[in-house]
């Protein structure tokens, strides 16, 4: 391992595993604290649990149906019923439900309460009476000739006045009829499309509820099997636990021990160039010693041979050099360092130390560590295991609500489709005949306005002011009798129709004042959480373990929030997430574990008093280093010039006669000049190279005192680290680790906290599903029927007015038997005036 790897590790000692097995048991008894906000450490990043899914419903709310003539309708029944819902004699009622009709104040109260509705039934009873009978006698009385029955008309001025006025008060009557059977037709086409639709709306609400309760176990499921991840990942994390808790002690100690490690490395570097420096300069002082010991001999040697030459009586002037033969310098370059030797001593013996392989030693003993951790936590391990299937178990409880009674209420569901499946293809065959009926109905409606319109057309069309009452035009009288004929049907069918009316009124205006009204501003539901109202209702409570009692609107309005069922049916009474997630009833159980165990922590020694003290005198060695100046020697060495020498000899050798002693002279001369060469390309560079290397040889003695101190410094400050805060760095790594494990487990309770309680059952569908069925019943169906019987019986109301007006209008366009008198002397209107008599 790397430097860096190597400095975290310093403070693992012989024993740690037992600290080790210490932060596990630290590790399980921190889940305990999973409800406590999560440590500050910085750990690995895990998986993050994955959102639910979210369930796809149908839209069934989608559109709000609002009839047209519901504001007429409502407000009508408000004025008929403007009682409030009358709660108590409703749970009178379905309490006493077989004694109601022997209850005498029962049915007084419930009458008091209907009062509005029983005068209209009593209004609509005597249309149905007095309808028939007052046709019957007006039929009888004009086929007496009475009552208009007798065919003669008076002819006054201001007959063109009252056949206008009759005109179009027939017409504006006929027009609001005509009105009320459009709203008829348009009434009962609603009703129809609503009962076509119904199927398919109940089988999408059906899939909605189905969907929602098979969601709900779906979802408490899935916050179980997320736990799981958390369990395995703290599970991998103990099973590597030496990689891991090595590998962070490692780290807490990098900033401590690279400084010291660092400053061993550049001693060990300085050492072992200090050594290198040394032995160049040794190689080099005998190298030079031995080139001036042969220099030295050479210059001897010819010295002596120049001697001898001088000395022979044929040499002619030679006495003269004598002089200068005496001048030829010795060479003295003998180059001595006092201090080197001990400086020497000192260096082999660091480098017997081996500093690097201290570094190696102690790296090799800190990358040992995980598996160490490995080795001895093995046990703790499966230990801790064991413990987590346990921890998995508790979690598990989480599912532990009831939930077969969402089983039941699917299999009622279920059962109530197939039973609706069965009865639809009846209620599709029941409203294709009510639909004909109603059909049927409007058009007698509009029989009776077709009459009215043709009579209305016909006869201005045929009518000819002027003419003679007898002599009325067969389009006129055609007229007359579809006004007759409008007012006969409506004397046949008004009775009919009028039953219908109070029947439909009596059913759909209570619907809406005892069921609609009440429902939509929840004093329905309100009814329903009567207690002992509804058989079976009261036990849901204690079936889904609830202490409290389920109020039916309560749910709704959570619902209509979209709340969970968590808070929709209180069911932190049936399971407490704080017991279910939190662990600590395991604490003593994994305090038992390592009661038992005596964490012993080594010293780990980085260098020794004797390495200590060998250093310290390397550095008093290196500090009192006296590396000489060979400068001057080397000034000295150059100022040798054995060239002058040689020039004399040539010189003096030009000046003999004798041969062989001018040969002599001149090969001493140039055996001087080589010599001369030899000190100028070898002796120099040498001594040159020599000062070079005592230069820097003296430059690392001044850096090693330096190094040296820096090195005792920080090692000491590391040692006096490790002696005293060892134990406390692997427990604080410990903790740390542990800190790491009881992190994910916080973010997991947090999150199925947030889950259970927020998310998971949002009960929203299942006041969409109120909300259609109150929409179908009472915004379409009842809202439908209303329209119906409001418009039919508004047309029976305006049939009245709309007999009278055609009746008379009629005989303004029928032919007449009998003519009025007229009187010659008498200033007439356009239309003559005849004496009838008054029929």
């Amino acid at each position: 391992m790397g430097l860096c790897d190597s400095t975290r590790c310093w403070r693992w000692q012989h024993g740690s595993a037992a600290a080790f097995k210490a932060g596990v048991a630290a590790l399980l008894l921190g889940l305990t604290l999973a409800q406590t906000a999560p440590p500050q450490t910085k750990c690995p990043a895990v998986a993050a649990q994955s959102n639910l899914t979210e369930a796809q419903y149908h839209n069934i709310t989608d559109e709000d149906y609002s009839g047209f003539l519901s504001a007429f309708v409502q407000s009508f029944l408000n004025t008929v019923q403007p009682n409030p819902f009358p709660k108590e004699i409703v749970v009178r009622m379905i309490k006493d439900l077989n004694q109601v009709l022997s209850n005498q104040d029962l049915i007084k109260d419930a009458l008091e309460y209907q009062v509005g509705f029983l005068v209209c039934a009593a209004i609509g009873v005597l249309y149905i009476v007095l309808m028939p009978i007052v046709g019957l006698f007006l039929a009888c009385c004009r086929c007496c000739g009475n009552c208009g029955g007798k065919m003669y008309q008076k002819q006054t001025s201001s007959v063109h006045c009252h056949r206008r006025a009759l005109f179009w008060s027939a017409f504006v009557t006929t027009a609001i009829i005509l009105a009320g059977n459009i709203c008829m037709f348009k009434s009962n086409e609603a009703l129809k499309v609503t009962i076509d639709q119904t199927a398919d709306g109940l089988s999408r609400t059906f899939d909605n509820i189905n969907t929602f309760l098979s969601a709900v176990p779906e979802e408490m499921s899935h916050v179980v099997n997320e736990s799981y991840k958390t369990i395995q990942e703290v599970t991998r994390n103990l099973e590597t636990i030496g990689p891991q808790l090595g590998a962070q002690i490692q780290e807490a100690f990098r900033d401590t021990i690279k400084p010291a490690l660092n400053s061993v490395r550049l001693l060990d570097e300085d050492t072992e160039n200090t050594s290198d420096q040394l032995n160049k300069l040794n190689s080099s002082l005998a190298e030079l010693q031995s080139s001036v010991d042969r220099l030295q001999a050479n210059v001897t040697a010819v010295k002596d041979h120049i001697n001898q030459t001088l000395s022979n009586p044929d040499c002619t002037g030679c006495d003269k050099l004598l002089p200068e033969l005496k001048e030829l310098d010795t060479l003295d370059t003998t180059i001595i360092i006092p201090s080197a030797k001990e400086l020497q001593f000192a260096v082999d013996e660091v480098m017997k130390i081996n500093l690097s392989s201290k570094v190696k030693e102690v790296e090799d003993y800190f990358n040992s560590i995980p598996q160490r951790v490995t080795n001895d936590t093995e046990g703790i391990v499966q230990s801790s295991r064991k413990l987590l299937d346990d921890i998995r178990a508790q979690i598990v409880k989480i599912a532990d609500i009831p939930l077969a009674t969402l089983d039941n209420i699917t299999d009622t569901l279920d059962e109530a489709r197939r039973e609706i499946a069965r009865i639809i293809p009846q209620l599709e065959r029941g409203e294709r005949i009510r639909w004909g009926v109603c059909v049927a109905l409007c058009c007698l409606v509009l029989l009776v306005v077709a009459c009215y319109f043709m009579g209305m057309i016909l006869g201005p069309l045929g009518l000819k002011p002027n003419a003679d009452p007898r002599k009325r035009s067969c389009t006129a009288d055609s007229g007359g009798t579809f006004l007759m004929m409008g007012a006969g049907f409506s004397f046949l069918f008004s009775w009919l129709f009028m039953i219908l009316v109070l029947v439909l009124f009596l059913l759909g205006g209570n619907i809406y004042t005892l069921v609609c009204r009440p429902w939509d501003n929840g004093q329905l539901l309100k009814l329903l959480d009567t207690p002992g109202l509804i058989p079976g209702f009261d036990s849901i409570g204690p079936s889904l373990g609830l202490k409290s009692r389920v109020n039916i609107s309560d749910i709704y309005k959570a619902c209509e929030r979209d709340e969970p069922l968590w808070t929709t049916l209180h069911l932190d009474e049936v399971i407490d997430l704080d017991d279910t997630l939190n662990v600590s009833k395991y604490t003593d159980q994994i305090l038992n574990y390592f009661d038992d165990v005596d964490i012993t922590l080594s010293t780990l020694t980085l260098l020794s008093p004797d390495i200590k003290d060998q250093l310290s005198s390397f550095s008093g060695e290196a500090d009192d280093f006296d590396a000489v100046d060979i400068t001057p020697q080397i000034n000295n060495v150059s100022r040798i010039n054995l060239n002058t020498t040689a020039d004399k000899l040539d010189q003096l050798a030009s000046l003999q006669t004798n041969n062989n002693t001018k040969k002599e002279l001149q090969d001493q001369a140039r055996e001087l000049r080589q010599i001369q060469a030899a000190i100028e390309t070898a002796l120099i560079p040498q001594m040159e190279n020599i000062n070079t290397s005592v230069a820097g040889l003296r430059f690392i003695a001044q850096k090693i005192n330096g190094t040296v101190g820096e090195v005792l410094s920080n090692v000491g400050a590391a040692q006096d680290f490790l002696n005293t805060n060892t134990t406390q760095i692997v427990k604080t790594e410990s903790k740390e680790f542990v800190d790491c494990q009881m992190g994910y487990f916080f973010v997991y309770a947090d999150w199925a906290k947030l889950t259970i309680t927020v998310h998971i059952g949002r009960c929203g569908p299942v006041a969409d599903v109120v909300d259609f069925f109150e929409s179908l019943i009472c915004l379409n169906l009842v809202e439908s029927l209303n329209a119906f019987w409001f418009s039919l019986g508004w047309c029976m109301i305006f049939f009245v007015p709309g007999i009278i007006f055609s009746i008379k209008l009629a005989k303004y366009y029928r032919k007449m038997k009998y003519s009025d008198v007229f009187e010659e002397n008498l200033t007439m209107s356009h239309i003559p005036r005849a004496h009838v008599k008054i029929s």
